[in-house]
């Protein structure tokens, strides 16, 4: 497998050029087409966008092509005013998605959301994109994204196809933990099976170690992981994105979505 076609989902939030600049970055190291999709959709009670939001659209797409074309890739912009009333900007991305090998977005802010962003976007991608979703904390700068990656492991079929997805950024990474969380119920099971992945890692010349952190009661999961990933210095995440039902809503489970709502590295989502 490799990583040929990136999507990179666009608005006119703060943290969009920081999420370009990721993008292209990925894109060079792995050769990758990119594309760069602006959706705008139009709600039953409104037909027509503003004077405001086209602007908006031409000035995100003026430094898209600026930046692609100074960093010398392989790029395509998008702008997709969807002419169906009543089609959300999730279900325009969604369909774009299906031709990609990877979706990049933007974590929401809640303090300042950009108002053609569904604050749920990432997650509904992550369940229904059919691909793996890169999301990019709404603050800070991340240009060495997938130098130094953890794989935060637990036995089960959404760990196993995150870290396939994730292989064409190991191959290329200098540093790969595959990480657990030890647990007196366990029976060491993901300990052994962590070693496994290391094993099978290797046969794709993935030079990867295991690390397991010891269960604390006064903190949650996500924040074990988010914490491991900080003080390893970490700049990508790699998880399985375990999906539930709950009041007739496919969803992230709690740790998925603690670590969407809360990431301070980019975390590449797969279900």
């Amino acid at each position: 497998m490799s990583l040929k076609s990136i999507l990179l989902h666009v608005d006119s939030s703060p943290g969009y050029p920081a999420r370009l600049e990721l993008a292209i970055n990925l894109a060079k190291t792995h050769g990758a087409h990119l594309k760069g999709i602006y959706a705008l959709s139009h709600a039953y009670y409104a037909p027509r966008h503003t004077a405001g939001v086209t602007e908006a659209e031409q000035k995100a797409g003026d430094i898209f092509n600026e930046k692609t074309s100074q960093a010398g890739i392989s790029a395509e912009w998008l702008f997709v005013d969807w002419s169906v009333v009543g089609v959300s900007v999730t279900e325009i991305i969604t369909m774009f998605a299906y031709y990609c090998d990877l979706v990049i977005v933007g974590q929401p802010d809640h303090n300042s959301p950009d108002s053609n962003t569904p604050l749920d976007l990432p997650e509904r991608l992550g369940l229904g994109a059919g691909c793996p979703i890169l999301m990019v904390p709404y603050t800070g700068a991340f240009t060495t994204t997938g130098e130094r990656v953890m794989i935060a492991w637990k036995s089960g079929r959404e760990s196993a196809r995150a870290t396939k997805d994730a292989l064409p950024i190991l191959e290329k990474a200098r540093h790969v933990s595959v990480v657990t969380i030890s647990s007196a119920f366990d029976n060491n099971s993901d300990e052994n099976n962590a070693a496994r992945v290391c094993a099978h890692l290797a046969l794709h010349g993935v030079n990867a170690r295991h690390e397991q952190i010891p269960a604390n009661d006064t903190l949650s999961v996500g924040d074990m992981l988010l914490n491991h990933a900080c003080e390893q210095r970490m700049d990508l995440l790699v998880v399985g994105g375990y999906a539930q039902t709950r009041r007739g809503v496919f969803m992230f489970g709690p740790v998925a979505r603690h670590l969407m709502n809360h990431l301070t590295v980019p975390i590449l989502i797969s279900h």
